[in-house]
């Protein structure tokens, strides 16, 4: 399948103020310049994660004062998050629209897509394969995600983290209870061990073990023999017992730390709740709960989504979009995801073209020339 021919203009919105990250940044302009694509930008798309107009300008970018003339130009649309089919009234037939979008036939912007001949791509369904990995945007964003929510966590939590010997007493050391380690919970657990942390982990999945361990931090489970990941590495849906033996294990561990740090996001499902609403109750004084998943409900029964809030003597982060507070470095590597991606797309040289054999192109193509690619009829889960 082809899309017009490499003279094209791919654009991107501003999406502020419910977004600081921005797709494509000025580094990124370069290499769609070497790779035949013209850039437009929205003006001051990037202004929220620190590129002016200028600095886009300077690199060979056009600037966009209307959405009504991106419209015109733009054959390839870039977003950092999924856009609603109002976001896209006026886009021409034929355009190509990246961004992180859920396979659901039933969304509006999927029927919304179809009708108008609006080619989806989502940035979700990358799979997570070795020649993927450069374009795995879902990987690059939970890996900040889960270094700042330490931070965060540590920002609300008044005390010290690292064991400390002092003239005035020995000071010790934070517990921190990570619950899943994907990406997220890897790189959280990495980040809570630099600042002196003990560190417990928790994964429905064997293999996850050794990489935690390998981190420094006690690998905490279920022992009851059942194996909880699929074939492609995610983590799939465990029987009534197993949860009930999740849920007290989780409580009891819990209830021992300082900080939790939430990871478990499900793409395109509501999110499982792993911190119930009693756990919390039973909680130490003073101890923070940071949840990654409120996009999708939250692991955590009582937070909030982009609230802190404070329930009984515990504080609960509910920041949905972790990895947009550190908006240079996230854009930075979501603009270079995309930049691989669409290397794929044009590596014939002349013409974008979508190959239906392609793993990558045929799990996250959604849509195109008027239909829903039928590629997806199961989905999996996993944490972020």
């Amino acid at each position: 399948m082809k899309i017009g021919t490499l003279s094209m203009i791919i654009a991107t919105l501003n999406e502020s103020p419910q977004e600081s990250r921005v797709a494509i940044t000025p580094n990124a302009v370069k290499q769609y310049e070497k790779m035949g694509l013209s850039v437009l930008c929205e003006t001051n798309a990037g202004k929220a994660s620190g590129f002016s107009d200028k600095d886009y300008l300077a690199v060979g970018a056009k600037i966009a004062l209307t959405r009504k003339e991106l419209w015109h130009e733009a054959d390839i649309l870039v977003c950092v998050n999924e856009p609603s089919p109002a976001d896209l009234q006026g886009l021409k037939p034929g355009t190509l629209v990246i961004a992180p979008i859920d396979n659901d036939e039933q969304s509006p912007l999927l029927q919304w897509a179809c009708k108008h001949s609006i080619a989806l791509f989502s940035m979700n369904l990358i799979p997570r394969i070795s020649r993927a990995q450069n374009m795995d945007s879902l990987s690059s964003q939970a890996n900040l995600a889960g270094y700042r929510a330490v931070l965060e966590g540590v920002a609300h939590f008044n005390r010290a983290i690292p064991m400390m010997m002092t003239a005035a007493g020995m000071i010790h050391p934070a517990k921190i209870l990570v619950l899943g380690a994907g990406v997220a919970g890897l790189q959280a657990i990495a980040t809570a061990k630099r600042l002196g942390a003990v560190i417990y982990a928790f994964d429905v999945r064997r293999v996850a073990k050794e990489q935690v361990e390998s981190l420094g931090a006690e690998f905490i489970e279920v022992s009851d023999g059942e194996d909880n990941e699929t074939s492609g590495g995610y983590a799939r849906e465990m029987s009534d017992e197993y949860k009930q033996k999740q849920a007290e294990l989780i409580d009891e561990y819990a209830k021992l730390a300082d900080i939790v740090i939430c990871t478990a996001l499900i793409p395109g499902r509501k999110a499982p709740v792993l911190l119930t609403k009693a756990t919390v109750d039973g909680m130490k004084a003073g101890s923070v709960i940071v949840d990654l998943a409120t996009s999708r409900g939250g692991n955590c029964e009582v937070s909030k989504k982009d609230e802190v809030i404070k329930h009984g003597d515990v504080t609960v982060v509910g920041f949905s979009n972790m990895a947009g507070l550190i908006s240079t470095t996230a854009s930075e590597l979501y603009a270079t995801n995309v930049v691989n991606l669409l290397r794929l797309l044009t590596e014939k040289g002349e013409t974008l073209n979508f190959n239906p054999e392609d793993e990558i192109i045929k799990q996250a193509l959604l849509t195109n020339e008027g239909k829903h690619m039928p590629f997806l009829t199961s989905k999996e889960s996993g944490n972020a």
